[in-house]
């Protein structure tokens, strides 16, 4: 996603004065800078200076091709898919997003879900039309052009059986992940031979797929194909990466998105990270250190001040606007977790690529308790002391009061 138009202030303010003043002397001295949103958009480019409509781009040393938001202006999406129904089958996260996103692009959309259920009432408070644009998944699939199954990996298990006899020839079978096709030994679905079948993975929650579109900003997303019986799979592709509201997109494969997103999903981007919080948390609090400061040195300061900074220019950059002891202690210690971490992340790598993650993903989330197991999980997180204290730092927050 692209920088806000912020001050780096605004990210050091939540933290305590004092360590504002110690460790971002020189970032207050460029308060007027902009400050880049919670997740990087786009690798770092070097050696060049990226210009907009350029295609090819070096990413340190590699030269890859990117498309961006410009190369599909609505007229031409419009013209490309002037002729298609997209039937977005799951209102999930990712399902409500695109959907909207999509008729907000003036594309013809409508929602495929089980009538009446919890997602159904949703999909009506959002000015879906029970009859003209909201149906149950067999009469969506069936109506639309472009079937996009964005039911959950699980669903789309038991879902797959319901959507299958509706793609028929010449129709488009789109994913927002790589999963059930990859592992389709674990899922049943194998697409059929005469449809095309193509992936856009907006790399974020569909939460922020909506509102960065609602910005008129854009998130980054992968495309793939994995069948092009058309001709013209690859192109629909990234209009449609567009379409559903990015920014950038990128090229990538089926396989190599869902290997790439489960690892990432387990490592830095959720998993790691609550486990390396957790850990420094209770050696602060074990030493006597109060709560807040625990927090505000595990969680609040990485969060408010440090993640923007890397975001905006890169780790370096960050490690040069810290204290002098900051950064040479940064700089010994980091091998060290790096050692530690990299075999956890190669047992992690092989557990998705043999198909382990795989299985107990299906598993645990078919139970039919699933529902009550994942709220007792997420509330045991949510009642730990670090994030009962969290919730206090928040509230102490400047744009929170």
């Amino acid at each position: 996603m692209n920088p806000a138009r912020s001050a780096v202030a605004r990210a050091v303010a939540a933290v305590p004065r004092a360590q504002a003043a110690r460790r971002f002397s020189v970032v207050a001295a460029k308060a007027t800078s902009a400050r880049a949103a919670t997740r990087v958009a786009a690798p770092a480019v070097q050696s060049m200076v990226q210009q907009r409509g350029v295609k090819t781009l070096d990413f340190a040393g590699t030269k890859e091709t990117v498309w961006e938001r410009s190369d599909f202006p609505k007229e031409k999406l419009h013209q490309m898919f002037a002729n298609d129904t997209f039937a977005v089958i799951g209102y999930g996260t990712q399902g409500y997003a695109q959907s909207l996103n999509l008729r907000d692009n003036g594309l013809k959309v409508i929602v495929g879900v089980r009538k009446d259920g919890h997602s159904w009432k949703q999909a009506q408070k959002d000015g879906w039309v029970p009859g003209e644009t909201l149906f149950d998944i067999d009469e969506a699939a069936k109506r639309g052009s472009v079937v996009m199954f964005l039911l959950s990996d699980a669903g789309q298990k038991e879902g797959w059986n319901i959507i299958k006899p509706h793609l028929t020839k010449g129709k488009t079978l789109y994913f927002s992940h790589g999963f059930s096709v990859v592992f389709h030994e674990q899922t049943g679905v194998i697409p059929p031979k005469d449809v095309d079948v193509i992936l856009a993975a907006p790399k974020g929650s569909g939460a922020t797929v909506r509102s960065l579109f609602l910005e008129g900003r854009g998130i980054n997303s992968s495309v793939a194909i994995y069948q092009d019986v058309s001709g013209k799979a690859r192109e629909r592709a990234f209009g449609l990466g567009v379409g559903i509201g990015s920014g950038y997109l990128y090229e990538t494969t089926f396989e190599k998105e869902v290997y790439s997103d489960l690892t990432g999903e387990r490592g830095v981007l959720m998993g790691a990270i609550q486990g390396i919080f957790k850990a420094q948390y209770e050696v602060l609090r074990a030493k006597g250190h109060s709560p807040s400061e625990a927090f505000n040195e595990t969680v609040e300061e990485a969060t408010q001040s440090l993640y923007p900074l890397i975001a905006k220019n890169g780790m370096d950059w960050m490690y040069a606007n810290c204290s002098t002891t900051a950064c040479r202690g940064a700089l010994d210690w980091a091998p060290e977790f790096y050692k530690a971490t990299k075999p956890v992340f190669e047992r992690l790598y092989a557990s998705v690529e043999n198909g382990s993650e795989t299985r107990r993903s299906l598993t645990e989330n078919s139970r039919p308790d699933y529902r009550q197991r994942l709220e007792a999980e997420l509330k045991e997180i949510a009642d730990m002391e670090m994030w009962r204290v969290g919730k206090t730092v928040r509230a102490l927050r400047p744009e929170n009061q």
